[in-house]
């Protein structure tokens, strides 16, 4: 029995991987760093701001001390706070399916963005009010594919309901878009359902399911994956 839903943020409620692209890119360069786009998607996308920038110097050969991180992950959040203002794209099927789920069962966010970025976001296209729990980059030691966030966001939707049982893994559901995520989610021995925003249904095949969009998804759509 569906008991909870926990999403995931980047590409998959807002379209703004490729404003984090272009924010990596920036930042990294002015580093002397140098990441294209089929990098970025076939290495980076599912990483943490911090996993991104440490990942990315590791593999150019360069070491990073927590300082220097630290100014990368400041800098580029100053430049996208700025730039998500000007342009933001909410994926088709959100502004619909994220109510009618929170009428029916308590959802969580999972992500590897900073909880600033989330929280005005969600102000900002009038979804916050709908999710019971945010885990955000700060909140985690290890982002994805770790499944330490999913753990987590599932214990706070657990510990904010009424009857004394808990919410089991095998009675939770992940919407993800990578394939990061959706080792995570697995790994926290949750089922997961995986859009087709950022990378093709062929990469995204270990999910439980996969769709285009979520204009597809229904609640007994959804109720029928943990039946």
């Amino acid at each position: 029995m569906l008991r909870a839903i926990i999403f995931d943020f980047n590409g998959i409620l807002v379209d703004d991987e490729p404003i984090h692209l272009k924010l990596f890119q920036k930042v990294l360069k002015e580093e002397g760093i140098i990441i294209s786009e089929r990098d970025y998607y076939a290495r980076y996308l599912g990483m943490d701001d911090r996993g991104c920038f440490k990942t990315a110097y590791q593999d150019h050969g360069r070491d990073i001390d927590e300082h220097t991180l630290a100014d990368l992950v400041r800098r580029k959040a100053l430049t996208y706070r700025e730039t998500i203002e000007k342009k933001m794209i909410v994926f088709p099927g959100v502004k619909e399916l994220v109510p009618a789920l929170s009428a029916r069962f308590p959802l969580a966010i999972a992500s590897g963005a900073l909880r600033s970025e989330i929280e005005l976001i969600l102000q900002c296209i009038g979804l916050r009010k709908y999710f019971h729990a945010i885990v955000s980059a700060e909140d985690v030691h290890e982002g994805k594919p770790d499944p330490e966030i999913f753990i987590k966001a599932l214990s706070s939707l657990s510990r904010q309901q009424d009857n004394s049982r808990p919410i089991l893994p095998s009675e939770c559901l992940v919407v993800e878009d990578s394939k990061e995520g959706i080792r995570g989610a697995h790994g926290a021995g949750i089922r997961c359902l995986a859009v087709t925003n950022s990378y093709p249904a062929e990469e995204l095949r270990d999910a439980d399911v996969v769709v285009n969009s979520l204009e597809e998804v229904t609640v007994n759509f959804l109720e029928q994956m943990v039946s």
